[in-house]
């Protein structure tokens, strides 16, 4: 059999890869060779715009493109290439669903970490504004927002019209905006005696050792412990003994976001020792928000390619419902459930989609009887602190107008979605009082515990 002619790949026919970030390099922050890889990722994109569906960053860059006097690329100011910039919020879907022209493809376009070295740039620069780096701040802000005195009075003013006055005032945040209410008490205060829990034996199902660590989260830590309180639960009704790690920070996304890549680094400093750790005790990791989850999996270990403790940890992290279903398929799951749960409108969170997984969250959800999911494949336009900012929150709603008149449509008796936030921005959207649930809220109460 004659061999296949080498020559130039097409786009799309094989698995996406993604290449090591080169950010600790000076050629990373040369703002000249930037705009170069700029201008030349924003030429094809404009040539295929298969991605104008997307995030707002595509619709700037193409109708900038098109009302320039020359309606090319050359006819666009540089000042429109950071607006590109800042609309990116770095959820991957172009990357992942949309581009014809990604690695292996020779023309070699990863928009989203393009966007990324765009914004490491600017931070490099100082250009990144204070409210920015304070919403970021998450550790931070959750320990102050934390104690229950400040948490009452945050709160209060949360949902004050003079509180959320004052915060469009002095922060830019959008008066319409959901907020997160903080807890008084976070999870792992709830759950302080299971902090440094080592004495554990697990029953092993295919890669999985039965024994968990939960990587807490900020939001589920500081906002929402509920969720992490109901995943602790399920893992505890399938016999599945639970620690969480001694010490924990925020995995760094929200740095990553900023493109403040040196406090990401400082992160992987302070939770990859402590996950490496429990890894080599046994201990597999289960985070309950999918952005976290990525962070591990996908972003830490590109930008540190030679780290054996990140691709440790790497291997062993896992999304709760990715790690449920690999039980389930080994036989290790419980489907004593005793609650149907009916219809759901469940939204896949983007930092979900691009962990490649498949949709483990339904197919578990509709292992329980009576239950069925209807799936939505839609970005809600959130991404952490996109939607509150006062500049973007309306933009953030237009994207997240398709998934809400989906779930309106649906009319089902619950709607979800594994990124909290991006429930809270369906919420925002329906604009009717009934509130999202997230779906290990759902598999608890399937399972009656």
């Amino acid at each position: 059999m004659a061999s296949r002619s080498e020559g130039p790949r097409e786009g799309s026919l094989e698995a996406p890869t993604r290449h090591p970030l080169d950010w600790t390099g000076e050629a990373f922050y040369n703002e000249a060779a930037l705009f170069t890889e700029l201008e030349r990722v924003f030429d094809i994109c404009h040539g295929c715009r298969r991605c104008f569906s997307l995030c707002n960053a595509f619709p700037t860059l193409f109708d900038a493109i098109d009302e320039s006097d020359t309606m090319e690329l050359d006819g666009v100011a540089r000042e429109v290439y950071w607006e590109v910039v800042d609309h990116c919020y770095l959820c991957d879907m172009c990357y992942m669903t949309k581009c014809p022209y990604v690695p292996p493809h020779e023309w070699n376009v990863d928009f989203p970490h393009l966007m990324l070295r765009a914004k490491a740039v600017k931070f490099k620069q100082g250009r990144t504004r204070p409210r920015d780096r304070l919403l970021s701040s998450t550790d931070r802000v959750g320990r102050l927002a934390g104690i229950p005195v400040v948490a009452g009075i945050v709160n209060a003013g949360n949902r004050s019209q003079a509180g959320r006055k004052l915060l469009e005032k002095v922060l830019g945040v959008h008066p319409d905006a959901i907020l997160p209410a903080y807890a008084a008490k976070p999870l792992r205060k709830r759950e302080a005696a299971r902090v440094g829990a080592t004495a554990a034996n697990g029953v092993a199902a295919g890669p999985t050792t039965g024994k968990v660590a939960v990587f807490a989260t900020c939001y589920c830590n500081y906002n929402e412990p509920e969720i992490g309180a109901d995943l602790i639960a399920v893992l505890r009704h399938n016999d599945i003994p639970v620690t969480l790690a001694p010490r924990e920070q925020c995995c760094g996304m929200p740095k990553l976001e900023l493109g403040d890549l040196d406090a990401v680094r400082a992160a992987r400093d302070a939770n990859i020792p402590e996950l490496a750790r429990l890894v080599d005790e046994g201990w597999d990791i289960v985070a309950p928000v999918p952005s976290c989850v990525l962070m591990f999996k996908q972003e830490l270990p590109l930008m540190f390619p030679g780290d054996p403790d990140v691709a440790k940890v790497r291997d062993a992290m896992y999304d709760p419902f990715e790690y449920l279903m690999l039980r389930h398929r080994h036989e290790q799951l419980k489907t004593d459930f005793s609650q149907p749960l009916g219809k759901i409108a469940y939204q896949v969170a983007c930092h979900l989609r691009v962990q490649n997984i498949g949709l483990k969250t339904r197919d578990l959800l509709q292992l329980v009887p009576d239950t069925s999911v209807e799936a939505i494949e839609r970005c809600t336009g959130h991404d952490g602190t996109y939607a509150v900012k006062r500049e973007f929150h309306e933009i953030s709603m237009k994207i997240g107008r398709p998934v809400v008149n989906r779930v309106q449509k649906a009319e089902a008796a619950h709607y979800s979605s594994d990124c909290p936030m991006a429930g809270h921005q369906i919420e925002n959207g329906l604009d009717d009082g009934k509130r999202p649930e997230h779906p290990l809220t759902l598999l608890r109460m399937a399972y009656g515990i």
